[in-house]
């Protein structure tokens, strides 16, 4: 509600909005920047993405190659992989969350 029932004063929600896209550039370098990582087989698949899910890097140890298992090898990469976007998406949300709910709380927009 806006105080006193009058008109939002628009200066100050132009203001308000250049911050929010201000918090929101910074908070998407940062997550460019960041890195996280995922693991499988008990460490021996490591994969690491940014905070935006990019694969960045794997690392896989030599005990888990078999040649004749390349199917259990596929799985641990895959887990890898999925565990550090997990990872990556709680990143996201501790980084972007906040300013998601400050866009809610801005009076006449939308959100």
């Amino acid at each position: 509600m806006i105080p006193g029932g009058g008109q939002p004063n628009m200066q100050e929600l132009l203001q308000q909005a250049q911050k929010m896209q201000q918090d929101l550039a910074r908070a998407q370098e940062e997550l460019a920047d960041a890195e996280v990582e995922g693991q499988a087989g008990g460490g021996l698949v490591k994969a690491t993405v940014n905070g935006s899910g990019e694969l960045r890097a794997l690392v896989i140890d030599p005990k888990a190659v078999d040649p004749e298992d390349t199917e259990t090898l596929a799985d641990l990469v895959v887990a890898a992989v999925h565990a550090a976007n997990d990872n990556a998406q709680r990143l996201q949300q501790e980084k972007l969350g906040p300013l998601a709910q400050g866009l809610g709380g801005m009076p006449g927009l939308p959100f």
